[in-house]
């Protein structure tokens, strides 16, 4: 029963924490494309890691991710005042590389595959 409330407690704070940087940070620096892809939030409900998955050309990503990690105590103040939890947890922003080691995978996978199509004919 409690892995169920703490699942349930992960999903709600990444879709408020979503929401509150899709729509509520008004920072110039935020140029690429976020995505919230994971919270975990400690069993004592003291910390969340929220991982970010960023679309854009290096400079921006590195922007954006120093916007990002500057606006944490915003961030955490309207978890506070949206999700009602014994602690407001302390927001700890980690980058998310699965989704690009993902498609650089399957880059290779494509190679692989035209190089034996190659080799067929």
């Amino acid at each position: 029963m409690a892995k169920y409330r703490g699942n349930r407690i992960n999903e709600e704070v990444r879709k408020e924490v979503s929401n509150i940087i899709q729509n509520e940070i008004r920072d110039p620096r935020l140029t690429a494309m976020i995505s919230v892809t994971k919270v975990d939030v400690t069993k004592d409900l003291r910390y969340a890691k929220v991982y970010i998955s960023l679309f854009g050309n290096e400079d921006s990503k590195k922007s954006t991710l120093d916007a990002l990690k500057s606006s944490v105590g915003f961030i955490r103040r309207e978890v506070g005042h949206r999700i009602s939890l014994r602690y407001t947890p302390e927001v700890i922003i980690e980058l998310d590389n699965t989704i690009e080691h993902g498609m650089h995978i399957d880059a290779l996978l494509e190679q692989i595959k035209e190089k034996e199509n190659h080799d067929n004919e």
